[in-house]
């Protein structure tokens, strides 16, 4: 009995500075969960693909059952998060403040995408990928990609920005999309063919082989983030100078904001495991991995070397340049994003865990995290933008075409806009690419040859994306911070401009501990 009490005794110190460094740092024990659970999900993944007979549709599917919980939990926040904290953190700011913010964003999203443009470029330049293999090297997917056409993707852009009903931007999005018919000579000949104001005529090289389709602009399932970035800004920068007016709206949007980063915290302790089963369901699903990482090895290691160049040199370096602070300390904090991104292959999706580690580790002020993060998931892809880049040369190696400096210079410019209007959902670089091959004249069907690799790079250069846009948080927030300062939020103004009641001399032997008695008997309104 004694010995139980002694172990007890020695046991429970231990036990309470084991608790008390878990609560002190329950941030480093989630991000070494993270990590422990990724290697989890290669390890079951690895051995399930070794299992016979191999697992049907059906099986990866419940195996891939936890991860996508963690896909549809985080998408769900995406709506409520951007739209309160762009409002709050707008409605608090002056329309001057909120301008230099949103300038100094947009130069940082261009000038880092155009400069991963361009290393991209530079790397396949020298590394020549596509002219290590022939096209009979290289198994081609199965799927052709939809015809595409640049001018309807930027107005469909242009038509995203401008929603016509902002409750079905919550889950639809704007595509123009073409129908093929048949038009061949002959007695079943469509109708529709001898309106030649209904079709649209395409043809590859030659006129003779001539395509027809019919055009329409319809929606497709997916959150329209664009517009409603547009509407919540708008929204936010009129709320901010309506005054004493807006301020029943603006507190609504503060409380909706600190509720949906609440819920947002419990989603997070969640994401080792759904991180785990999403890469091991992945990985089950490829059919050949060592064929596909043996034939497009090459055209891995360019894209990969250039995101890491991009992510571990040029983007701190430009960190450190403006802020003079170490850039990796930075990266530390946002580790978290970083590996739910690689897991989700989404930026939008990793938005609510991207904002909550800028704010929490590292302190980046709300009003810059909720304007600068919602905006750079939505245009901000530097990883996309080098992505493209890459492959459009390595493209044109493997058909043997060499590309002028007009060519590259197109390339260049035409990969930084298109990742402009890459969604932030997984694989959606695979659209925007076949722009950029459009515009230099390359075949857009050889896109098959690379989408068997898609699925890994993707989840590399959503990584990228996601440090992109929180380094440009930094950045913003060290140049705002001394204009937020100088203009306070309603709230700090209030907190401010409170007076305390005046302070009236207390009756010796009337105070005890500070606190003035009232006499026995004495109501409130009784005179001291």
């Amino acid at each position: 009995m004694e010995s139980t009490n002694s172990c007890k005794a020695k046991c429970n110190p231990c036990c309470s500075k084991v608790w008390k460094w878990l609560k002190d740092h329950k941030e480093n024990v989630l991000l070494v969960l993270l990590i422990i659970f990724m290697g989890f999900g290669v390890m079951i993944g690895l051995l399930v693909r070794g299992v016979t007979p191999k697992l049907d549709a059906q099986q990866i599917m419940f195996l891939g059952f936890p991860g996508d919980l963690l896909m549809r939990m985080l998408k769900m926040m995406i709506l409520p998060l951007i739209v309160s904290s762009l409002i709050s953190g707008l409605a608090n700011l002056e329309m001057k403040s909120s301008g230099r913010m949103g300038g100094r964003a947009v130069l940082y999203y261009m000038s880092t995408t155009f400069l991963a443009v361009v290393l991209g470029i530079i790397l396949v330049s020298a590394i020549k990928p596509g002219n290590r293999f022939s096209k009979e090297d290289l198994t081609e997917s199965t799927g052709t990609p939809d015809l595409v056409v640049t001018s309807d993707k930027i107005l469909d852009l242009v038509r995203s920005v401008f929603p016509d009903n902002l409750v079905t931007s919550s889950f639809e999005q704007v595509i123009t999309e073409y129908g093929h018919i048949d038009c061949a000579p002959g007695p079943e000949r469509p109708g529709i063919c001898n309106l030649t104001h209904k079709i649209v005529k395409r043809y590859k090289d030659n006129p003779n082989d001539t395509m027809y389709y019919t055009i329409h602009v319809n929606t497709k399932s997916g959150v329209n983030i664009l517009g409603i970035l547009v509407f919540s800004i708008a929204f936010g920068i009129i709320l901010g100078g309506m005054g004493d007016g807006g301020k029943p709206l603006k507190d609504f949007f503060n409380c909706l904001s600190e509720v949906s980063m609440k819920i947002v915290n419990l989603i997070i302790w969640y994401s080792p495991i759904g991180v785990c089963f999403l890469i091991a369901a992945k990985l089950v699903d490829i059919e050949d991995l060592g064929g596909v990482l043996s034939s497009l090895g090459f055209y891995m290691l360019t894209v990969l070397v250039g995101l890491a160049i991009h992510g571990l040199i040029v983007v701190p370096l430009i960190y450190f340049i403006f802020v003079r602070k170490n850039p990796f300390i930075f990266i530390y904090g946002i580790i978290q994003a970083m590996v739910t991104a690689f897991a989700t292959s989404s930026s939008s999706a990793t938005m609510p865990v991207t904002m909550r580690c800028l704010e929490e580790r590292n302190k980046i002020d709300k009003r810059v995290a909720s304007f600068v993060i919602p905006v750079g998931a939505t245009i901000n892809m530097d990883g996309t933008a080098l992505y493209e880049a890459v492959a459009a040369l390595f493209i044109a190696q493997l058909n043997n075409k060499s590309m002028t400096a007009g060519d590259i210079v197109v390339t260049s410019i035409t990969a930084t806009i298109a990742s402009i209007g890459a969604a932030g959902v997984p694989s959606a670089g695979l659209i925007t690419m076949i722009i950029v091959l459009n515009a230099v004249g390359l075949p857009d069907d050889d896109v098959a040859y690379i989408i068997a690799v898609d699925w890994f790079l993707d989840r590399f250069r959503t990584m990228i994306n996601v440090l992109g846009d929180s380094i440009g948080a930094g950045i913003v927030n060290h140049y705002s911070v001394g204009e937020l300062d100088s203009h306070p939020d309603e709230q700090e103004m209030e907190e401010t401009s409170y007076q305390d009641p005046p302070e009236y001399p207390e009756k010796e032997g009337n105070v005890n501990n500070g606190f003035s008695q009232i006499p026995a008997g004495a109501s409130d309104s009784t005179p001291m």
